[in-house]
């Protein structure tokens, strides 16, 4: 920092990733955010969503100092912590984001109870050009069936061209029934049971 500026969490998250070697970075609805793809802008919120391995916690000056805005850090090795991230160049540095692909998968993680699920869909609309081979990779790591179920399940309702290159075979969609809600519309080709509003929509 120079003389008379003002501490920044991109600042203090290019530490991180690049002095600290940790594999926290902006996921979720952040990243597809600052990528111009969330269908509610989430910085107008004023909080950051990042995302770290299962075994990183972040240092306590990070959580205590004020940056402005909210942070929600969330801790998971549901994916493998270097892939699917992308650069945002910033000013004078730049730091790794999650790309739209696995920023979505991110999402899903979150739900039921962190993230709206209707809303994780209205952002799969508008995914129109990820790429299938990206997208193949990130769901045969991909550790939870949960996510893959409704990811793949979203991807066919939208009728994204490049899901027709999914190879579903490769990826492992787990046995027996996944219920996110009580009540709800049971999707049988992806053994789920999702909510009404989202079975519905078109």
């Amino acid at each position: 920092m120079r003389v008379g500026e003002e501490p920044i969490y991109e600042g203090a998250l290019y530490a991180l990733q690049e002095q600290a070697k940790l594999s926290v970075h902006i996921g979720g609805k952040s990243a597809l955010s600052l990528q111009g793809k969330a269908h509610y802008l989430e910085l107008s919120t004023q909080q950051i969503i990042l995302f770290g391995s299962s075994k990183e916690k972040l240092p306590a000056w990070f959580f205590k100092y004020d940056w402005g805005l909210k942070v929600n850090y969330f801790s998971s090795s549901f994916l493998p912590s270097k892939m699917g991230l992308q650069t945002l160049e910033q000013s004078t540095f730049s730091l790794l984001i999650s790309s739209p692909a696995r920023a979505l998968l991110e999402c899903l993680y979150l739900v039921p109870k962190k993230q709206e699920l209707v809303e994780c869909y209205e952002i799969m609309e508008g995914l129109n050009n990820l790429r299938p081979k990206q997208v193949q990779e990130l769901l045969e790591q991909c550790t939870s069936i949960k996510v893959k179920r409704l990811f793949l399940y979203m991807a066919e309702k939208a009728q994204h061209d490049w899901f027709n290159y999914i190879n579903l075979e490769k990826i492992d969609l787990g046995k027996g029934k996944r219920s996110l809600v009580k009540d709800g519309v049971y999707i049988a080709k992806y053994h789920i049971t999702i909510p009404k509003a989202l079975a519905n929509y078109e």
